[in-house]
């Protein structure tokens, strides 16, 4: 009932209880900022988790989806053993299609490690050819077994080795951001405890005189569980709209930029933001109460 009580009050507001708690005053400036600073850094630790896991998600499924073969032979038989591993992969089922790439698009691979004048077709260079799969994918320790009785000079790289690391930091990112989330929070309760222990430490003449008139602890713990948690959405609030609005400034997502630019929210993601004013309210409220009634048990 007490909690219940207190939720009430916090929305309709008690004119008299609330003259107890200062107005202003470093506690009160100092919960309004911890608030604010907090709800920013809380958006760009969201919006960097989500950015993050979209795109390890993106590079995986990119990688999930195709594959490559390195075909190294004299040249004499490059051609002959070009097609032998096409016709292989032809008859694989899960293999969507198959090609081999051509000299100027195994240039362009090259050309940021070795130049434009890169002579490709002089040097002994392997033959890529792509992979391209179906959802259901293809039996990769059979079309090895394969390649290697129909050309022994074939290379399946499947993209294992990078798709697992991918998946992993996915999940790591995700959990950071959960732990950077947790943090804040754990971080802003502390700050307002201390705000509030403070204001109440202040004011213990005036606590005094209304126990004297028959004032109880829960009536006086009320009135700073309503007006921190009040000061603590409006801080948050205002944090958070600050943070939206930096984040709406970063460059768009692009190709061309990677991961850079994709430090953002997309489609509903916005919403999310507008959870953390909340999340800091129902903070500041345990943290207040919690602190009230201990701070009030030990003035008597």
């Amino acid at each position: 009932m007490s909690f219940v009580s207190d939720t009430l009050d916090l929305l309709r507001g008690e004119t008299k209880a609330d003259r107890v708690v200062p107005r202003s005053g470093q506690a009160a400036k100092l919960t309004v900022a911890v608030s604010g600073a907090m709800a920013f850094l809380a958006v760009f630790a969201l919006a960097l988790s989500l950015a993050s896991g979209r795109l390890a998600d993106r590079w995986s499924a990119a990688l999930a989806q195709s594959s490559t073969i390195r075909l190294s032979a004299p040249a004499a038989e490059m051609e002959a053993q070009t097609w032998a591993v096409l016709t292989v992969l032809e008859q694989t089922p899960g293999v969507d299609s198959a090609r081999a790439l051509s000299d100027d698009e195994q240039r362009a691979l090259l050309e940021p490690w070795f130049g434009p004048d890169l002579p490709v077709a002089d040097l002994p260079v392997p033959r890529l050819i792509e992979i391209i799969e179906t959802p259901e994918g293809y039996d990769a320790t059979g079309l090895r077994q394969r390649l290697a009785a129909e050309a022994p000079g074939a290379v399946l790289d499947d993209h294992t080795r990078w798709r697992r690391p991918l998946v992993a930091a996915a999940d790591r990112l995700r959990l950071l951001g959960w732990l950077s989330m947790a943090l804040i929070l754990a971080s802003t309760a502390a700050m307002i405890t201390l705000a509030a222990q403070a204001a109440l430490a202040s004011n213990q003449q005036v606590i005094r005189v209304m126990r004297l008139v028959g004032a109880r602890d829960v009536y006086i713990a009320r009135a700073f569980v309503r007006r921190f948690t009040r000061r603590a959405i409006t801080g948050a609030a205002a944090g958070a709209a600050i943070g939206m609005l930096a984040v709406a400034l970063l460059p768009r997502a692009a190709e061309e930029g990677g991961f850079l630019t994709g430090l953002g929210f997309q489609g509903a993601g916005w919403l999310l933001p507008l959870v953390i004013p909340l999340l800091a309210g129902v903070t500041a409220f345990w943290a207040t109460r919690i602190a009230a009634f201990r701070t009030l048990g030990g003035l008597r």
